[in-house]
Parts: C-alpha cells; structure tokens; sequence
C-alpha cells in the first residue's frame, strides 16, 4: 500500500470521526481503487450523514464505476443540504447531458458559474456542452476526471431516437418503452439467465395501459400514475409517459419500491423528451 494512502488510513484508524476520510477516498478514487474508496465513503457517509462534500464524493466514486443512478441521488442529496454546492452541480451537469438533456446540463453549470465564477473548470466544460462535448463528472478542479473517455474530450452525441434510455443504468436490460399496441419503441429486458425477452414481454404488455386506466377510473381513482409490483424474485414498476406509451421498469428485489418508483421517474422523464422529438 502507498506511504500516503497508508498514512490516511492510520489517522482514520485512529479518529474514525475525523474526516481525513475525504482525502482518503478520494485518493483512492484517482488510484482507480474504486471498491476501496466505496468502501471508505460510506463508512464515512454513517458517521457524517449531513456532509455535502461527503455525498460529493461518493457520487464521484459511483460515476467512476458507472453507477449513475446512485450518483444521482447522491449529488441530488448534496445538493438539498448545500444548494450551492458546485461539485454537485457540475456532477448533475455531467448526468444530464450523458441523458441528452443538454438544457438542464447548461443551467446546473450556469448555477455554478453564479456561485464560483473563479473555476476555470466550469466555464470549459459550459464551453465543452455548447460544443457537443460532455463536460467533467463533478470532479474537483485539478482531479482526474472520471470514467469513460470524459477526460479525453471525446465528443458525446446526443441523445440518439434510436436509444430512448441511452445514460441509464439498465437501458438494455431492465427498461422497456412500448406504444399501446405492444411494439417496442426502445430500451430491452433480459430474463435473470440472460436470455432476451423483449417481444414476448412487449407482447403480454399489449393494452396494460388502456386496462389500468379503466380500472382506475372505475375505482374513482382518477388517472393512473404507476403501478408496482412485487415478485419472487424482482420488482417491476409502470408508468405512462406519454398518453400513447408505456414504460416497464424492472429490477432485482433488492431494490426497494421507492427508490424503484425514483428510477421509474428518471426513465419516464428520458422517454417523454425522446417522444416529443418523435411527434
């Protein structure tokens, strides 16, 4: 183990308060360590639970290892206990365009701009979003940037019709967008051997859409927003994000429902944008 990471694991050792933490796992983190640095910001997470930068970091970790949901909450969270915090925002930024979303991208960073008008960072990756050019994950000014080719300054194309989830964890495996006659308008589901079962899925969904809202309005329930469901050996969750589509999202039990119900807003949100482009 490296004299300094081994040092800053001593001092954690010996004051698991301390956040020394930070340093730590972010260290780890740019030594591609990532497992390690997960490890010591969560544990620094349980004893710091209200630290924006701790939540900051987190995600950037999560990012590196492409779990971009979590990222999301994470900077999300950051964000709700320090609003103007700038790692957050340009951590946002970078989940934003990924998804093709390139007005929410320019405003988190413009936000930024606003509270640190000093970070030369900010203002080239605002300059990397007008071009095309997918700006940093939320890294701090002189870090590495994270995964994928982002530090390199490949360009990013946008969002693609073909690929209605493209960014989001489970795109061709968990999120499925049909019209109301069952034919696939994007995303994909593979059964938990692997096997595709996209069509035979799309086919049984035929009409869901149409059936949920009868029932509901028979109930008096008004219109329909989602539904969930519970199974052996996972957990699905619909939505309507649009009056002619239907999104299934589909993830293992582990999963709660609420955070499913939070995935399931995230990709419907993504499918409503594609299908405004497509109208």
């Amino acid at each position: 183990m490296p004299d300094d990471i081994r040092a800053l694991s001593a001092q954690l050792a010996q004051d698991p308060q301390s956040l020394v933490f930070l340093r730590l796992a972010e260290l780890l983190r740019q030594r591609r360590q990532l497992d390690a640095a997960v490890r010591v910001a969560i544990s620094g997470l349980e004893r710091h639970p209200h630290l924006a930068d701790a939540h900051d970091l987190y995600a950037r970790v999560l990012a590196d290892k492409h779990d971009y949901e979590r990222a999301f909450d994470e900077w999300d969270m950051a964000l709700r206990i320090a609003p103007n915090h700038t790692g957050a925002l340009k951590g946002l930024a970078f989940l934003y365009f990924k998804v093709g979303d390139v007005d929410q991208a320019r405003a988190h960073l413009e936000t930024a701009l606003k509270v640190d008008p000093d970070d030369a960072s900010i203002t080239q990756a605002l300059e990397m979003v007008h071009q095309g050019v997918a700006p940093e994950s939320g890294a701090d000014a002189g870090a590495a940037a994270p995964a994928e080719a982002i530090a390199s300054g490949a360009e990013v194309a946008p969002l693609e019709d073909a690929r209605v989830f493209a960014g989001l964890e489970g795109a061709q495996e968990g999120l499925l967008l049909l019209d109301p006659a069952g034919r696939v308008l994007g995303g994909a589901l593979k059964d938990r051997h692997g096997a595709d079962v996209t069509d035979a899925v799309a086919a049984y969904l035929a009409g869901v859409s149409q059936e949920a809202a009868r029932t509901a309005k028979l109930l008096g329930l008004g219109n329909w927003t989602g539904l969930a469901a519970e199974g052996g050996e996972g957990n699905v969750f619909l939505k309507q994000p649009g009056p002619e589509a239907l999104l299934l999202v589909v993830r293992e039990r582990g999963v709660p429902m609420g955070r499913l119900a939070v995935i399931a807003n995230r990709a419907a949100n993504a499918a409503s944008r594609w299908l405004e482009r497509q109208s």
